[in-house]
């Protein structure tokens, strides 16, 4: 009988070039991610030039001697996903790659051991039990790392502060406090080389809080703030980041779908806790399908509108390219969405993709809830996605709740109740974040179109759509291009023919003018 073989560096390799950014802010980012979910609160860092070495200590629960057994096996983990930033249990293995040694240290109660690793071989990485070190005090776990190259930055304090507070700006930041506190009620400290890192409020010309609510819930499901300079801004500050768990996911204006005038003036953080469970494997970006890419997608969208609002409001938003758009798509679209609304019932994963508006708020079940309150497994806070969400929604709470709402601040008015000049109010068309339809050419790519965000994007350079341009059936296609796109997010792939079928059904029906199934109010 024959046995699987693994090649363990070609696999590490693999995996290190899965996530974004350098191996040595990796490493130090995921040591730091599974002490945040030991429920530590105080994280130590020693960068030691002469010795080539780096020691992480916290004091969280630690692990018992059967777990930090099963933490030499790949891709082993005792997490769940949802329940913290880490959950695949392949981060720290990156280390093996850039160090000679890792020597891992744990007590809990009773229990002091310590371990030794290090690859041997292209198909192997013994460890072994070693005596302490003596790292870690009363409780916690160690990580020191001896490392290959004796010119690492991971020797240098400078570059581990730097990465520290552009990981986990949001444990530093005292306007995430509130949102964090649920999951770090003592708060996080760090400490590197004996120095505790201060925190630091945004200093910026103007600041304006960002605040989203799930369903009707009166406590934010995500928050954070929109701020503006008078000059240029930094690279890596310009854009929204968006965080979990303290953990900067992305950064920047792509993945928002927004940007105002002056996008390198104007930047912002939010942080957004139930999205770690539909963190990808690398935590370097978000699930797209399924129940965990809706979760994102609905977000991503709640997030939108409240960005939108905040820039209408200092005057920074673009205008609407609506206009500019061909009228036969801006139609198409309409149509879309109106078939998107019709099948959101059947289909409520869709229901993150439409527009909603203030009288047409809705609750999507996503399955039977768990003995833990969660639904289908996904981690809590995710047993229901945003819909209406901002600050000014919060005043449609019906009668009986023990405390009126809040009223609106300045800065979080919509456009529509923006100022014309005169003191006379004007109505500002807002934004169309709902799914949108665009056209790139991508030869040689055997898909007619695919999702990104909340954008379906046809392939021009497809044959069948140069066939249906020549036979006058753009519609058709671009229909089933939009269809067989949204299917994996919708539905699991056995019934994704399913999908496309009552997709197209339905398309047909608003296209012809057939009566909605919907029942009218």
């Amino acid at each position: 009988m024959a046995e699987t073989r693994v090649d363990l560096l070609h696999l590490l390799e693999d995996l290190r070039d899965a996530y974004p950014g350098a191996i040595e802010e990796t490493i130090l980012t995921e040591i730091i991610a599974n002490s945040l979910d030991s429920g530590a609160d105080r994280i130590r860092l020693a960068a030691d030039p002469p010795s080539a070495s780096i020691a992480i200590m916290d004091n969280g629960s630690g692990m018992p001697r059967r777990d930090l057994r099963r933490y030499h096996d790949l891709a082993a983990s005792t997490k769940s996903r949802g329940q913290g930033i880490g959950f695949a249990g392949v981060g720290i293995k990156l280390a093996l790659l850039a160090c000679k040694e890792v020597v891992t240290e744990t007590r809990r109660g009773k229990v002091h051991v310590a371990t030794s690793w290090h690859l041997a071989s292209r198909h192997r990485a013994p460890w072994k039990w070693v005596a302490p070190p003596g790292l870690v005090a009363e409780r916690g776990t160690a990580v020191r790392l001896h490392l290959a190259d004796s010119l690492s930055p991971l020797t240098d304090r400078g570059f581990v502060e730097a990465a520290i507070r552009r990981h986990y700006q949001p444990l530093l930041d005292p306007a995430c406090e509130e949102i964090l506190s649920p999951h770090y009620p003592r708060g996080i400290v760090f400490e590197v080389n004996g120095g505790t890192l201060r925190r630091e409020a945004c200093a910026a010309a103007e600041t304006a809080p960002i605040a989203i609510r799930t369903g009707r819930k009166r406590k934010p499901s995500a928050a954070g703030y929109l701020f503006r300079e008078p000059v240029a801004l930094s690279e890596d500050r310009r854009g929204i980041a968006i965080s979990t768990y303290g953990k900067i996911i992305k950064r920047g204006w792509d993945w928002p779908g927004v940007s105002p005038n002056a996008p390198d003036r104007i930047g912002g953080l939010i942080e957004v806790p139930p999205l770690a469970a539909s963190l990808t494997l690398n935590k370097g970006d978000f699930i797209r399908t399924g129940a965990r890419g809706a979760a994102y997608l609905a977000f991503r969208k709640a997030i939108q509108e409240a960005v939108v609002r905040q820039l209408a409001a200092w005057g920074d938003s673009r205008e609407q390219p609506e206009a500019a758009r061909p009228r036969t798509l801006r139609t198409l679209e309409r149509d879309l969405e109106r078939v998107l609304l019709e099948l959101s019932d059947g289909f409520p994963l869709l229901a993150s993709l439409v527009e909603h508006r203030r009288d047409g708020q809705k609750r999507l079940p996503l399955g039977p809830k768990s003995p833990a309150g969660d639904r289908e497994g996904l981690g809590p806070g995710i047993s229901e996605l945003p819909s209406v969400l901002a600050e000014d929604e919060v005043r449609e709470i019906p009668p009986g709740q023990p405390e009126a709402a809040p009223a609106q601040p300045p800065a979080e008015r919509s456009g529509a109740d923006m100022a014309a000049p005169g003191g006379e109010r004007r109505q500002r068309r807002p934004a169309r974040l709902g799914l949108a339809v665009q056209f790139e050419d991508r030869p040689g790519d055997p898909e007619l179109g695919r999702l990104v965000e909340s954008t379906v994007f046809i392939n021009r350079a497809h044959p069948a759509w140069q066939r249906a341009a020549a036979s006058r059936s753009e519609g058709y296609h671009i229909a089933l291009s939009v269809a067989m796109a949204l299917a994996p997010l919708a539905v699991e792939p056995a019934a994704e023919h399913a999908f496309i079928t009552a997709f197209l059904s339905r398309w047909g029906e608003a296209v012809s003018g057939a009566p909605s199934r919907r029942r009218k109010s």
